[in-house]
């Protein structure tokens, strides 16, 4: 019997090191470990055996159970760590954070309403005109009538920049949009009708509005119908 036992044993490792997959491991375990494997089949009839063969026969059997279990454990995890490094190489699963978004800006609400109004004005002929920021004070007070000294100029938040030797000329932010409006006349007309963005240095920013100048030469009643903007006169503002 104990030759026997070192028989299983041997066909046992031999099969097991045949194995190459999960399915075929629980196979062997069945064959090799299960209720009706060749081992069990010793332990079931040790109470044949005569009384003097028992101890050794029983020691034998335990010794090869607890050989076949170890390396069964063994082969498992052995095809266990073989399947993980298989899907590794294979599938490369990307586990790392991806890049953050970089959000990107947008118009103002005021930038894109003052393009809004431009692109209407161009549709009815009109050209757009930028007038300057910083402006005389000849063209922003002494030609529309409001020389030095007028009361009329106690009226408007005047800011001068300092600049040596402008005498009753000097720069300034200018107040309202009527400097670009003499520009326009003196540098375009009479060729094209103008609108001009409205807001003055000191205004809030949403503070915009638009006002528009056509020659004489080119103005009739039918050019005002229609406006969707008109809070100035059509003249001049």
């Amino acid at each position: 019997m104990l030759d026997k036992l070192t028989q299983i044993e041997a066909v046992a490792s031999q099969a097991l090191a045949q194995v190459q997959d999960e399915a075929a491991l629980e196979q062997w375990r069945i064959a090799h470990l299960g209720r009706s494997s060749p081992l069990m089949q010793v332990f079931s009839s040790l109470g044949a055996l005569p009384k003097e063969e028992r101890p050794a026969v029983g020691q034998k059997a335990n010794e090869v159970k607890k050989a076949l279990e170890a390396a069964f454990a063994a082969r498992s995890e052995a095809l266990r760590q073989a399947a993980l490094q298989r899907a590794l190489s294979q599938e490369r699963l990307d586990v790392t954070l991806p890049g953050r978004p970089i959000v990107r800006g947008r118009l103002h609400p005021d930038t894109q309403i003052l393009r809004e109004l431009y692109q209407i004005f161009r549709e009815m002929g009109f050209q757009i005109y930028r007038s300057r920021e910083v402006e005389t004070d000849e063209y922003n007070f002494q030609l529309l009538n409001f020389p030095v000294g007028h009361p009329a100029r106690d009226m408007q938040d005047t800011y001068f920049l300092q600049a040596e030797g402008r005498g009753d000329n000097p720069l300034l932010l200018r107040t309202h949009t009527s400097p670009g409006q003499i520009h326009a006349m003196r540098e375009i007309a009479p060729s094209t009708p103008i609108t001009r963005r409205r807001c003055a240095s000191s205004c809030p920013v949403w503070s915009i509005a638009t006002s528009r100048w056509m020659p004489a030469t080119r103005r009739n009643s039918t050019n005002w119908k229609g406006w969707p903007l008109a809070p100035t006169s059509p003249s001049a503002t």
